[in-house]
């Protein structure tokens, strides 16, 4: 497996910010997760929605200048081709979501307590962007389908429940991407590995007697959702939680998923468990961030496991960290699936 190290750079340059080198050391791999298979990145395309600004009121408490940071930042690297996401029909919403609210929720008459629960007051554009992010998550499914790999630069809606929305998620993109691959016969079997501070109540309510869905969520045990779901298993972890105890509880967690065979695994990879997150309460650093991602897609290359990666909250203050640290899983995405290992030990460094 690898350590992460974020170099600045140039002098002064505080670490985990844009610019940084990220460079990996290996370590040796557990055994279950050993040479299994490889998957490459031919096209590496993600999806982007970014383009869909959202009016939001002064001082609302949702980042959503993070999502244009991100984009400016995987452009720099180039590691990417970066496309606009598609706007998902609302025939497929309804996989996963009851059709009356869908309708409601597109034209605008759902009521004031339903939409102060999301959280979002509703507009015209606040519809094309939550179109479009969940037309990023079927698009990054599709992606995964073809090379094994997709990712959405939005996504990972997981507060969002079959009849109505929370959290600022309204619909579902993770479980309606899941319906709608089973839905056309590309997958019999699916996972959900959701590491966002904050538990996948949504995706657990909606997947709760499918037995052909494995939910998985380590989260913040006293943090929102103050009534938690039941989720094919759940970790809760307490407030000042670090980088070892974080590892070492997603290290366990990896072969349960490997035992249930899935077909494709769904990534939600939340950054808000970094340290100093407004609300995030656990104290990971940039670098414990990016041994997380590793070991994920390391899992998904051993078994051969179709990944697709959405991302999830994070609302560090300033934005860019929060920004700097999603870039960071789509970057060690980058190095795990095209780089080959460094004999010896010896570091590597991300190159697109």
């Amino acid at each position: 497996m690898a350590v992460y190290r974020i170099l600045s750079g140039s002098p002064g340059q505080p670490q985990g910010y844009g610019g940084g080198v990220v460079r990996r050391e290996t370590r040796q791999t557990p055994e279950w997760s050993r040479g299994r298979g490889t998957i490459s990145l031919v096209t590496r395309r993600l999806f982007y929605c970014d383009h869909y600004a959202i009016p939001l009121p002064p001082g609302h408490k949702f980042p959503a200048e993070k999502y244009a940071l991100l984009r400016a930042l995987l452009t720099a690297d180039g590691c990417y081709d970066l496309q606009p996401a598609p706007l998902a029909d609302p025939s497929a919403i309804e996989l996963a979501h009851d059709a009356g609210y869908v309708r409601q929720f597109l034209n605008g008459t759902l009521d004031t307590r339903t939409m102060r629960r999301i959280g979002f007051p509703w507009s015209k554009e606040l519809v094309r962007r939550t179109l479009a992010s969940v037309g990023g998550t079927l698009a990054a499914a599709a992606e995964a389908l073809a090379t094994g790999f997709g990712g959405n630069l939005a996504g990972g809606m997981h507060h969002a429940f079959h009849a109505e929305g929370s959290g600022f998620c309204v619909f579902n993109d993770l479980a309606i991407a899941i319906l709608a691959l089973r839905r056309d016969g590309d997958i019999r079997r699916a996972a959900v590995i959701d590491l966002d501070v904050h538990q996948g109540d949504g995706t657990a309510s909606i997947f709760e007697d499918d037995p052909a869905v494995l939910t998985v969520s380590i989260h913040g045990e006293n943090n929102f959702p103050s009534r938690k779901q039941r989720s094919g298993i759940d970790i809760g972890l307490p407030d000042g939680t670090g980088d070892e105890q974080y590892l070492t509880r997603l290290r366990e967690v990896l072969p349960a998923i490997a035992d249930f065979r899935p077909d494709i695994l769904f990534y939600q990879s939340g950054v808000d468990t970094l340290a100093g997150d407004r609300l995030g309460r656990l104290q990971l650093t940039h670098e414990g961030l990016m041994e997380r991602d590793h070991a994920v897609f390391e899992f998904t290359k051993a078994l051969e496991i179709r990944v697709v990666v959405t991302l999830g909250g994070g609302y560090a203050d300033p934005i860019a960290r929060t920004a700097e640290a999603h870039a960071n899983t789509y970057r060690v995405a980058a190095l795990v699936f095209t780089q080959p290992e460094t004999p010896g030990g010896r570091a590597a460094s991300l190159k697109c």
